[in-house]
């Protein structure tokens, strides 16, 4: 069996292959013994908590009961909730960490662990190095440990409220028909708990299969919440959540899918221009650029990372962070906790709706045009077959990389977190691998949509050519 290894956001698996009981066991007392050592008070509690996968809960108790059973105490979670509310959890009960059971945005197939550090966001890489070497160490159980019962949901529903106008959206949407798809994820439920009858969740049952698709917020898996606002006419917005309610997308009245690089512009100008605050903003080098350009419209700094938000998370722990926003719909706040949180970008989003009374497609047009810049963005995603697959893609582009792509000179490459090009005609390309599954990620932007598809049909060919 693979050794355990943590990905960009903690460790995943497909169940009963990589993820089973015991493995999960032996990273939670891990896991737990890190952030101990990390912690001021050794007597904190550790909080335990999990999505709406399959076998989650079960996970979640193996977890609990292996950490209790090293002497630690535990706080384990009475329901499932979002991931960004067990990062909450750990500020508000002063707990060492969290270990949260789920696999995110992963085919259903998969689960998985993050852990979350007391500060109340995603450890750092030097941290998740430790557990794994704390794996090849035996366990050693201590008396003392505890496992209780805690609702992750009350303090934290309270905590969002206080982030923004609840009676100013309330009242401001009351000619607007807001629609959330959870898609059967653990945010369910979590937006009526705020806004009541101004919004209407679709797909809050659980579901372990999720409908037949992974969670995540993209075009293909969101036919249901298009369907929907089709048959319905005036004024709409439509919010989609992830498995684990970290992420966020949307759609317009029309159906049409509004990407999180279209949200995180409109989120910058809400805060800055109408909330007043100010900040660095921090993108990840799959950003859209308007990111950047709507940031120096407001006089904002920007500074970029490689993929993954527990680098955002650093920049916010330095301080006198905005807004930290990344490619696949992850967005967190400085002025809240160094975590990215689906339900806390709603609520700005609706909030940013109520004030204007303009559809996010709308403002999101307004900003092209102040900014002047109007660009294409767009991702695709190829199955990798093996793991020489990836080795011979990696070599090639070390030793191979191309001055040419679509007919079109290369600029500048960066080669920081996978391999970014940027072309003659203000087009970029980013070839990346994933850090959770078997996958190679290709990310454009363009001046325009034709030109968006030709790079990325070159950046296709160039992938099935070199992998054979």
């Amino acid at each position: 069996m693979e050794t355990i290894r943590f990905g960009t956001d903690g460790w995943r698996g497909v169940i009963a292959r990589e993820f089973t009981f015991d493995r999960v066991a032996r990273v939670a007392v891990a896991a737990a013994e890190v952030l101990a050592e990390a912690h001021a008070n050794p007597q904190a509690p550790l909080l335990v908590g999990y999505d709406r996968r399959f076998l989650s809960e079960e996970f979640a108790q193996a977890a609990a009961q292996a950490a209790a059973a090293a002497g630690f105490r535990v706080l384990l979670a009475s329901q499932a909730a979002s991931t960004p509310a067990f990062s909450y959890g750990v500020r508000h009960h002063g707990a060492m960490g969290a270990l949260v059971i789920t696999a995110s945005h992963n085919p259903p197939v998969y689960n998985g662990l993050k852990v979350k550090g007391a500060f109340g966001g995603s450890i750092p890489p030097e941290m998740t190095q430790q557990i794994e070497m704390r794996l090849a160490q035996p366990a050693v159980d201590r008396p003392g440990g505890t496992v209780m019962s805690f609702d992750p949901w009350p303090d934290y529903v309270q905590a969002l409220q206080q982030q923004v106008d609840v009676p100013g959206i309330r009242a401001g949407l009351q000619h607007w028909q807001v629609w959330v798809d959870p898609m059967h994820g653990a945010a369910a439920g979590g937006l009526t708990r705020i806004l009541g009858q101004a919004v209407q969740e679709i797909r809050t049952q659980r579901d372990v299969l999720f409908g037949g698709h992974p969670p995540e917020p993209l075009p293909p898996y969101l036919e249901e919440l298009r369907t929907t606002m089709q048959q319905h006419r005036g004024h709409q917005v439509g919010l989609v959540f992830d498995g684990d309610g970290d992420r966020i997308a949307a759609m317009d009245g029309q159906g049409q899918f509004l990407s999180p690089q279209v949200l995180i512009p409109v989120l910058i100008e809400h805060l800055a221009q109408r909330r007043g605050l100010q900040g660095t903003v921090v993108k990840t080098i799959s950003g859209s650029e308007l990111i950047a350009k709507t940031a120096a419209y407001y006089g904002l700094p920007v500074v970029e990372t490689p993929i993954g938000f527990k680098y955002i998370a650093q920049e916010m722990l330095k301080g006198g962070v905005l807004l930290g926003g990344e490619e696949s719909g992850g967005i967190g706040y400085g002025h809240y906790l160094p975590e990215r949180d689906a339900l806390l970008s709603a609520l700005y989003l609706l909030e940013a709706v109520a004030m204007t009374q303009k559809p996010l497609e709308v403002l999101y047009r307004e900003l092209q045009a102040k900014t002047g810049f109007t660009s294409v963005y767009n991702r695709i995603d190829l199955h990798l077959s093996d793991a020489s697959c990836r080795d011979r893609l990696l070599q090639e582009l070390a030793n191979h990389a191309p001055t040419t792509i679509a007919e079109t000179p290369v600029v500048k490459t960066w080669s920081g977190d996978g391999y970014k090009f940027y072309l003659a005609d203000q087009s970029w390309l980013l070839i990346r691998f994933s850090g959770t599954e078997p996958l190679l990620r290709l990310y454009c932007e363009s001046p325009t949509p034709e030109r968006g598809q030709a790079i990325l049909a070159w950046a296709r060919h160039w992938a099935e050519s070199t992998a054979q």
